[in-house]
This record gives C-alpha cells, sequence and structure tokens, in this order.
C-alpha cells in the first residue's frame, strides 16, 4: 500500500487516528486528523500531508516510545480533544452535562515511572514497549518526569545486569529514590553485592526486590495535607504532586460544610483521608492491606485531626452495605479505572446526600455516573485534571448531591 494516500478521518478514544483501508479501520498512532499519509504493512510509512495542529515533539524518544501519545499536537485542540471524551462518555448514558474546562496537573512532571529492562543487542536497558508492538524502545531520560527523576530510565536499565529482564518501578519520595524492581531471578546472596553498589551508587533510599526490601537508609514517604505517610512497595501514588493537590483541593470545596461523618472508599494511603480529617470524622477503606498500614501508621503521629477510622476490605467483592452507610454525610470514592459499579449502587440506594467520584477513567465514570442519576441524584460539578498530559487518560472529579 506505499504509493496510495489515505486520510486520517478522526482520533480513536485511545488517541489513534482511523484510516480506512477498503472495508477494514486501521488505528495508527501519533496522527492527526485530516493528515495524508501513506501506509506500510499496516503502519505509518510517511506523513503526506500535516495537520496545522501538528507541532514538534520535545523528547528525542517520542518517534518510537509508548510512552505519551500527543507530543506532536498543539495545546489548545488536545484539550479540546480530551474535554470533549468526558462529555460524549456522559452523554452516550444519557447525561448531557457542561464539564468543566481542564485543569493542568501536571506541574513539575510524573514522580514515578515504570521501566521494561530487557537485553537489546547485548546492552542491558530500560524503556516502554514501542506503539503497537512487543519490541522495546529503549530510553536514556524521560522529561515528562520530575527534573531529579529524568534519568531514571540509565538507572532502571544496570539491574539488568545482575537480575536479568525485569520491571522497575521507579519512585520519588518527598525523602528521596524508592526503587522496587519485579524480576524472574531472586536477589539470592551471590547478587546482594552487585546490588548493594547499586543501592549506593544510585543514592537510593530503599531498594526492594520482589515485594523484598533489599537495602533501606530510610523508609520513603510523601507528605500529604502535611502529614508525612510512608510509601508501601511500589504501593499506588497519584502521578504528580501537583495533580493530587488539584484532586484534594475540589474534593474539600465539595464537601458540606456541616459534615460530620465522610467515608473515604478506595482510599490509599490517605491522600483525600487527612485532609478531610480536618473537618470531619473519617472512615477509609481499601483493598490493599500496606495502604492501610501506612495510613494507620501515620494518623498516629500527627495532632490535630478528627478521629480516622480505618478497614482493610475488597469493595469490588464486598461493598459497604446500605445500613453500613447510612451514618455517612457524604462519601468520596477514588477506584481503579474498573470503577466501583457494586459499591456505587448501594450508595446511591442509601441516596447520602453528597457523593464525589473520583475517577481516572471517563468510561467506568460515566457507568457509574448513571447509576447515581438513575437513583435521584443530580450532577452538579464535573472537573478534569490533566496529571497524565501528553496521554489519552485524564483524571475526574465528579459532585453528585441529592
Amino acid at each position: 500500500m506505499p504509493n496510495v494516500t489515505y486520510e486520517v478521518l478522526v482520533l480513536g478514544p485511545k488517541g489513534d487516528g482511523v484510516v480506512q483501508v477498503g472495508e477494514s479501520n486501521l488505528h495508527i498512532p501519533k496522527v492527526l486528523a485530516g493528515e495524508k499519509i501513506t501506509i506500510l504493512n499496516n503502519r505509518l510509512e510517511k506523513i503526506i500531508e500535516s495537520s496545522p495542529e501538528r507541532i514538534a515533539a520535545f523528547c528525542a524518544h517520542y518517534a518510537t516510545c509508548g510512552g505519551c501519545k500527543f507530543q506532536h499536537w498543539s495545546e489548545a485542540p488536545y484539550r479540546a480533544w480530551k474535554h470533549d471524551r468526558i462529555t460524549q462518555a456522559l452523554k452516550s448514558v444519557g447525561i448531557d452535562f457542561a464539564v468543566d474546562p481542564i485543569v493542568d496537573g501536571h506541574g513539575a512532571g510524573r514522580r514515578r515511572i515504570t521501566l521494561h529492562v530487557r537485553e537489546v543487542e547485548g546492552v542491558w536497558c530500560s524503556g516502554f514497549m514501542a506503539e503497537k508492538s512487543h519490541d522495546l524502545s529503549a530510553l536514556t531520560s524521560c522529561p515528562v518526569l520530575e527534573p531529579k527523576l529524568q534519568d531514571a530510565p540509565s538507572w532502571a536499565g544496570r539491574f539488568g545486569e545482575t537480575l536479568g529482564p525485569c520491571d522497575v518501578v521507579i519512585t520519588l519520595a518527598s525523602n528521596g529514590l524508592d526503587v522496587a524492581v519485579k524480576a524472574e531471578r531472586d536477589a539470592v546472596a551471590k547478587r546482594l553485592a552487585a546490588l548493594r553498589n547499586l543501592f549506593d551508587d544510585l543514592k537510593l533510599n530503599r531498594l526492594s526486590v520482589n515485594g523484598e526490601v533489599i537495602f533501606s537508609n530510610e523508609t520513603p514517604y510523601v507528605t500529604m495535607s502535611g502529614v508525612k505517610t510512608t510509601l508501601p512497595i511500589a504501593g499506588f501514588l497519584q502521578a504528580t504532586k501537583e495533580g493530587e493537590s488539584k484532586l484534594v483541593e475540589l474534593v474539600l470545596a465539595a464537601i458540606p460544610a456541616k459534615a460530620k461523618n465522610v467515608a473515604d472508599l478506595f482510599c490509599g494511603i490517605g491522600p483525600f483521608t487527612f485532609a478531610l480529617a480536618k473537618q470531619a470524622r473519617v472512615f477509609a477503606s481499601d483493598t490493599e492491606k500496606p495502604a492501610i498500614g501506612a495510613l494507620e501508621l501515620a494518623k498516629r503521629h500527627v495532632q490535630g485531626l478528627k478521629p480516622i477510622t480505618t478497614m482493610v476490605r475488597d469493595l469490588h467483592k464486598n461493598p459497604l452495605t446500605m445500613a453500613e452507610l447510612k451514618e455517612f454525610d457524604a462519601v468520596v470514592l477514588d477506584p481503579p479505572r474498573a470503577g466501583a459499579e457494586v459499591q456505587i449502587r448501594n450508595i446511591a440506594k442509601t441516596k447520602i446526600k453528597t457523593v464525589i467520584s473520583v475517577s481516572c477513567d471517563v468510561q467506568t465514570f460515566a457507568r457509574d455516573a448513571k447509576t447515581l442519576v438513575d437513583y435521584g441524584y443530580k450532577l452538579t460539578k464535573v472537573t478534569p485534571v490533566d496529571q497524565f498530559k501528553w496521554t489519552p487518560h485524564i483524571e475526574l472529579v465528579g459532585v453528585f448531591k441529592i
């Protein structure tokens, strides 16, 4: 097909350009609607006619890396596309709503990266998988990260020499670097000396391999709403400090001043819990035992907050019942991408006056929103926070009242 020119019709929900070839649609990464392109082996060969919205990518690895989707797209249409995805997702479930403008939550950059480490032509390196491929796109740096973390790909690649193929999670905590490695090889005695050298050379706070702490100078922590909270190994953390701050601000603004009892469900290590506890008693629950353990430890070392009660509970399989929910004046939920389908239904039936849904997936957000609306709730505010810049992902804060 190299001599045939095709037009990119539209961008699909994952940000790929849709091109009609015969009776089929191809999804081509890193092109823009209206561009004329040629295709070879079902992949982009050449852009014949560029969109006026196209700009130069700022990352040297962008052409092959599968991490970012939109560095080639100017800011205004990029934001409009993300905004429209939210509006259309809500319309698809019968909710016609004026979504707030997107809030930029990138700040100084991402504070965590997960990298694949593989041997490529005899050299251990790290990166992401190339677009629509199982081949590693090797990186030396990543400019979307916080400045202190931008050389993380080079650091991660060094673990391959000792542990072989592995995945490396590098987090910039408030007090330094935390590295968690998932590897086929264990950190047995014969590998400890090499790992110790890496630990010292990279000036890490903690190094864990396959869930076991190997070396530690100081337990990594983050500060949330003025509270120091330790980080579980590779535990969930909002992508950016700025994004977390914006989300907390939006959640607090939606909590009624008279609320005395608030549930914080899928609470993680407590980014909302400690902020909420400045005003109300908080019940915090999450599936992950290490997250609840970190939250419990943190609350013991802080004064001036309302009581915080915690529980480890799988809210997908064992949601809070209507009887358990009735004591709360407001509920905050921040579930994973799958949403909170079963838990939302119980909340909707209870008719708690204020429900705040924090979501990183527009489709499951819309699905759960429909459940609330069907039970009589009114959607009063939806604010997108873009802490996943240059990707199709967006964080949302939706406020529901009854």
